[in-house]
């Protein structure tokens, strides 16, 4: 988006909107202030509540994090439900997300996680609802993570983990419309984590930051999953590496990373390919985001790619999730 340009810097298009991004930050600061004060209800749904967020518009790196919330606490011993907004047609009302689902239906990545995190999904727009029915459908269930919904105060939450992205930051500092914050940059000191997508110099503003790396270098092919491949496997080929997320260099530079000659092209977030996309008929491989690949399975070739990824968060995190639902509250 164009505007994104301008919300990483304060550019005379910044300053304009400034006076916009005060009323929002006023907004936002009143909903929130009737929240705590109970003017506002905040509903419990009888679990403990894990809240994984940002407060800046964009993609931060929560989807891997969540996956590895989900591992992390089923290694613990306890049965995680995962709940999420969702971006399809299926997000008006509450509705259980199987690995089998559409995107079109439930959205890219309520997929995704369905498909690697082993755990009952469920999406709405409603996030109280959805853990509702959740945890009605799948009584075992005995914490709910909730991918996004930082700013969703309706569900109550005990835990709040906000990530940010290493790259970017929070941009030039102002909220909606004028930056790229949902709330102020304050809002993090009233977190339990703050955990920053690979970058260490970001520590330094957030002490208790916990930094989490992005790994993966193994590639699966699309169309005959059995068969895997390295980075150095494509030297020397002509490669073109897609990608539909919230922030595409961020995956360019992964692939680069690794020793990759490629041709990138960055499509909108959560975008809906068709075939028509991937017609790159010069190209020996195209690799893509595992978020793609959900959206691009049922027209692939062999030609096609994609590279999961895993988060390897500072080991601080696990305990300090673990301390705090020991005193979480059981309703």
């Amino acid at each position: 988006m164009w505007l994104e340009r301008h919300w990483q810097h304060r550019t005379p298009l910044s300053y304009a909107l400034y006076p916009l991004s005060l009323i929002f930050r006023v907004v936002s600061a009143a909903r929130r202030s009737a929240y705590a004060r109970g003017m506002l209800i905040a509903h419990r749904v009888g679990v403990p509540v894990v809240i994984v967020g940002n407060i800046t518009v964009g993609g931060t790196g929560k989807t891997p994090l969540v996956l590895w919330l989900a591992a992390f606490l089923q290694r613990q011993g306890m049965r995680p439900g995962i709940v999420s907004r969702g971006y399809g047609g299926g997000a008006d009302r509450a509705l259980e997300v199987t690995p089998a689902v559409d995107t079109s239906i439930a959205g890219d990545e309520p997929v995704l996680l369905a498909r690697r995190s082993g755990c009952p999904v469920w999406i709405g727009r409603d996030r109280v609802a959805a853990a509702r029915a959740l945890i009605k459908a799948h009584p075992e269930c005995d914490v709910i993570i909730a991918d996004d919904g930082l700013q969703h105060y309706r569900l109550a939450r005990d835990i709040e983990i906000a990530v940010i992205d290493g790259a970017r930051g929070l941009g030039n500092g102002y909220t909606l419309p004028a930056g790229p914050l949902r709330e102020p940059a304050a809002r993090l000191a009233t977190v339990d984590a703050v955990v920053v997508n690979a970058n260490d110099a970001l520590e330094a503003a957030w002490p208790e930051a916990c930094v989490m790396r992005l790994e993966g270098s193994r590639f699966r092919n699309l169309a005959d999953p059995q068969r895997h491949a390295r980075a150095e496997d494509f030297a020397g080929k002509r490669v073109v590496a897609i990608a539909g997320i919230g922030h595409p260099p961020r995956f360019f530079a992964h692939l680069a990373a690794l020793g990759m000659t490629f041709e990138g092209r960055a499509f909108p977030d959560h975008h809906a390919y068709r075939a028509d996309d991937l017609a790159f008929p010069r190209a020996d491989a195209i690799v893509m985001t595992e978020k793609d690949a959900v959206k691009c399975a049922a027209f692939a070739s062999t030609t096609h790619w994609v590279l999961p990824i895993d988060a390897v968060p500072d080991p601080r995190l696990g305990p300090r999730v673990l301390r705090k639902l020991e005193i979480a509250p059981s309703k």
